[in-house]
């Protein structure tokens, strides 16, 4: 998938820190073209790296990532 049109955001709480994520949503129809049946992609990329690994979630996958964030589940590895 071409990255280069995505729009990357980090969040306003994140500072000049060295532990940043950088956010994306990649419209899937524009990549694919098959509309019927693409939904689109939540995109996670380490903001020092932005040339490295990207993660992408579908979204109940983003969904469930982000409801086990806000349960604490995560705190244990900070």
């Amino acid at each position: 998938m071409d990255l280069s049109h995505i729009t990357w955001r980090k969040s306003r709480r994140s500072g000049n820190g060295p532990n940043c994520v950088e956010i994306a949503m990649a419209d899937v129809h524009a990549a694919d073209k098959r509309e019927a049946e693409a939904e689109p992609l939540f995109l996670i990329r380490d903001s020092k790296n932005p040339d490295g690994a990207v993660l992408a979630f579908a979204s109940a996958e983003w969904s469930a990532f982000i409801s086990r964030i806000k349960s604490g589940e995560f705190d244990h590895l900070v």
